[in-house]
Parts: structure tokens; C-alpha cells; sequence
């Protein structure tokens, strides 16, 4: 086991723990639960693979399990008070200890309820995704979608530890584990060289899950994410450079119907545009751009976007994003292989020559 530590102000930071079969280490749990009340929310696929060992870990605690179904597309209001009717039901108090087992969605959704339950609660991340693992699961970003944007209802919310278990990606499809790796690409683009060099070389030992080659990822993932959000909590500055191909990619999503993309594909998507963006501000050149898109591909993940969106859909949901100020649309870009570039006004003009190589 590796132990990383997101630093944060006022002694609040926390352990990311990083290796295999740490679901069985309870002692890993139970120095970060508060009291004796437990909620464990998951979803109908994760619940019935990695429910029941993780109650027999906790078996002298009092448990609730909340089980949702498993999809962006459930990542709702709706189904988050799901959650609050059963810890309200159980009576759990503000010292209980919530538990998100599972990928981004119950991680984001877990985390958001933790936020808002008695005005806060602990809780703690077990991603079981390898994109959770490497990003999402840390950092606080908490939250759910809405019909006109994603992730635009949500949080700020610390967990108190995160487990990154590999042993559970055995489980993991092969698509999962490829919108996994956009995330993991994203890395070596905005801030790590090096690392995307590595990727290029290791992708097949990647994508044949290795297990040193995974843990390899997740480490080096997890130590620039935890300096990033240690540097910039509240994404004022930096910590907005890991947003890169994000601002596209939610807009496919939500474009093309929550769940019909997985997150990791969609920023695949979002990536390329943004190179190709870039490079009309003279940032990349087409070498940059080409050996971009041949890792995404090399990871078996989709580069072109779906066909059914037009280049107006793109500009209204790109209007409704976080990053955006005053009105004016703001995407993350790259000013280099292995830089990226915070927060840039786009000129519609150019927007419109990238959304119009790429969208039909």
C-alpha cells in the first residue's frame, strides 16, 4: 500500500490510499468513522461484487445501505433524496459516517448528500472505477446534474480518506476501464510530460490491466491531482486546468442524453476539440494534434463526436458552464504538450471553425 496526502489549509487534509486488497483492511476504515452509524451508498451493479465484504468489515457498526441504479442518468435531485429518506428513516445523527462504494456518480452523489445531510457529514471514497480512482473520487467535487448542465448543482465537500483498491478494476469492463484513462491521459497533457511519454509506451500494458502498470497510473494520477487541489481547493486558479476537454465533453453529454457517453469518452471527445482549438491560436501544431488523438485512439476511446449534435447545440450548452464569466464562454486549452493553459475567453469565430471540422 502507498499512502498519498491531499494538504489543505486548517489541518484538513487527507490519506489517498493506493493499493490491493485494502477493502479487507477495516483497520484503514475505522480510523476515519466518527461513530457507530454507517450509511453505505452504492448502486445496483457495485452493491452485490463488493456490499457484502465491506459489511462484514464493518459488521460491528449499525449499517444502512443505500442501493441506487447505476447510470449518469440517475444522478438527480430525485434520486439523491433517496438518500436522505433513508438516513432520515434510520435516524442516523450528524456524527455518522457516509460511505460512497462506487464510481464518479455515487461518488459525486454520496459526497454532495454527505454535504447537505445535518449540514454535514463525514464521509469517506471507495472508488471502484478506475476513473474515480484517478480523479474524481478526490478533490471534494461534489455534486449532480441537471437537465440543462452537468454537474451544476453541487458542493465543495473533503472526504476523509479515499481507498483506491486495484483489485476491484478486475471487475471493471473494458469500456469502463478505457473512460478511465482519458483522466489519466489528461495528466500528462495539462502538467506532466513525462508521464504522458510513459503512456504513450505502456497503453497496451494498460489496457491488458498489468497490474504494476495500473498501479503506476493511479499513483502518478492521484499525486498530481492531490497537488493541484492542494495548491487551489476552490478552483480560483489552477486547479481549473483539470477541466481540460471537460467544458465540450459535459456539453455531449448533456447534448446527447446523460448515460448515452461515459464521462472518460465524452472528455476524450472534448480534448481533441480542444487541441484543434489550440492550435488555431497557434499553441499546438499538427504533430501535437495528431499525436493527441493517436493516444486517445491507442486507448480505445472515441475522437469524433456524435452526429446527432449540431455546432448551435455546442454553443448553448458550452454558455452554461462554471468556468463561464460575464457571459463569455471560457475553455481550457493547452499552450503546449504538457501545459495548459487556465481559464481563455474564446472568440466565436474560432469555436465555430473547431465545432465546424468535427461536427456535421
Amino acid at each position: 500500500m502507498k499512502a498519498l496526502q491531499v494538504e489543505l489549509d486548517n489541518g484538513r487534509g487527507y490519506p489517498i490510499y493506493i493499493g490491493s486488497g485494502l477493502l479487507a483492511q477495516t483497520e484503514l476504515l475505522t480510523r476515519h468513522i466518527r461513530s457507530k452509524q454507517v450509511a453505505i451508498v452504492t448502486n445496483e451493479t457495485i452493491a452485490p461484487l463488493y456490499l457484502a465484504p465491506l459489511r462484514a468489515a464493518l459488521s460491528a457498526y449499525q449499517l444502512e445501505a443505500v442501493i441506487l441504479p447505476d447510470g449518469e442518468q440517475y444522478k438527480t435531485l430525485g434520486y439523491l433524496e433517496k438518500i436522505f429518506d433513508q438516513l432520515l428513516a434510520a435516524k442516523f445523527s450528524r456524527n455518522a459516517t457516509l460511505i460512497a462504494l462506487g464510481g464518479g456518480v455515487i461518488g459525486d452523489m454520496g459526497g454532495f448528500a454527505a454535504a447537505c445531510y445535518q449540514r454535514g457529514i463525514a464521509f469517506i471514497q471507495i472508488p471502484t472505477t478506475l476513473l474515480a480512482q484517478v480523479d474524481s473520487s478526490v478533490g471534494g467535487k461534489t455534486g449532480v446534474n441537471h437537465a440543462l448542465g452537468k454537474n451544476m448543482i453541487g458542493a465543495f465537500y473533503q472526504p476523509q480518506c479515499v481507498i483506491a483498491d486495484a483489485d476491484v478494476l478486475d471487475t471493471l469492463d473494458d469500456r469502463q476501464l478505457s473512460a478511465g484513462l482519458a483522466e489519466v491521459i489528461k495528466y500528462g497533457l495539462i502538467r506532466d510530460p513525462e508521464f504522458l511519454a510513459w503512456l504513450e509506451a505502456s497503453m497496451p500494458l494498460l489496457l491488458a490491466r498489468d497490474k504494476t502498470a495500473l498501479a503506476h497510473a493511479i499513483e502518478r494520477s492521484c499525486a498530481n491531482k492531490a497537488e493541484v487541489v492542494g495548491e487551489d481547493e476552490f478552483e480560483s486558479g489552477a486547479r481549473a486546468t483539470l477541466n481540460l476537454g471537460h467544458t465540450f465533453g459535459h456539453a455531449i453529454e448533456t447534448g446527447s442524453g446523460y448515460g448515452h457517453y461515459l464521462h472518460g469518452e465524452a472528455v476524450a471527445i472534448g480534448t481533441c476539440f480542444a487541441a484543434d482549438l489550440s492550435r488555431r491560436l497557434g499553441w499546438l501544431n499538427d504533430a501535437d494534434v495528431e499525436r493527441i488523438v493517436a493516444l486517445f485512439k491507442a486507448a480505445k476511446l472515441p475522437v469524433t463526436p456524435p452526429a446527432s449534435m449540431t455546432a448551435a447545440q455546442y454553443v448553448d450548452l458550452m454558455a452554461v458552464d462554471k468556468k463561464n464569466v460575464d457571459g463569455k464562454i471560457r475553455v481550457i486549452l493547452l499552450e503546449a504538450v504538457g501545459r495548459a493553459s487556465l481559464p481563455v475567453n474564446v472568440e466565436l469565430t474560432h469555436l465555430q471553425e473547431t465545432l465546424n471540422t468535427y461536427v456535421g
